[in-house]
């Protein structure tokens, strides 16, 4: 067998081995009836189906998150402000439906194992079964589920570090450099 082709399958095997659900985000607003639906099925349904799967809610009311929801927006190309924004991936959703449920299970499942998505398919088929039981032998799952605060920090004392003063320092040096160089050859 020849070396790339066992690189190939070593590197693919990696990749298969460490196939996980994807992560979602969930951008929303505490007073948005769309926004408590959405998170409702994530934190009721989603989690327990898919036992990789890691949520993030970022309430867009608390002032430090509002930048990171920006950015979410330009990375999503929405226009408007609207929530929920779910990202699922590299997946975006703004609002929340019925529609969305399937597509966002669809996002969820791109980068699993045959076997992973057998796992969620019988997790699914039990909890369709009788999802009390379910959600109170898997309690741990709540665990799933973070909210993020993001906080400024502050310090009143500068630090000074050796490395940028000598980048500045080669910066400041070379478009001085350049200045002459192209004072130079005006005249």
């Amino acid at each position: 067998m020849k070396l790339s082709k066992l690189l190939f399958a070593f590197v693919c095997s990696v990749f298969a081995f460490g196939a996980n659900a994807a992560d979602i985000t969930i951008f929303y607003s505490p007073t948005c009836p769309h926004c408590h639906h959405a998170r409702e099925f994530i934190e009721s349904t989603l989690i327990y189906e898919y036992s990789d799967l890691n949520v993030t809610t970022v309430n867009v009311m608390e002032k430090d998150n509002y930048a990171e929801f920006v950015k979410t927006l330009e990375k999503c190309k929405y226009e408007s402000g609207g929530v929920p924004v779910i990202v699922v991936g590299d997946k975006c959703f703004q609002g929340f439906g019925e529609a969305t449920k399937p597509e966002m299970r669809t996002a969820i499942e791109i980068d699993l194992t045959d076997e992973q998505k057998q796992v969620a398919a019988s997790n699914k088929a039990e909890m369709e079964k009788d999802k009390d039981a379910f959600v109170t032998a898997h309690a741990d799952r709540k665990n799933a589920i973070s909210e993020k605060k993001i906080t400024k920090t502050t310090t009143s004392k500068t630090k000074v570090n050796i490395t940028d003063i000598l980048l500045y320092g080669f910066l400041i040096v070379l478009f001085v450099g350049m200045g002459f160089v192209l004072l130079k050859k005006h005249k």
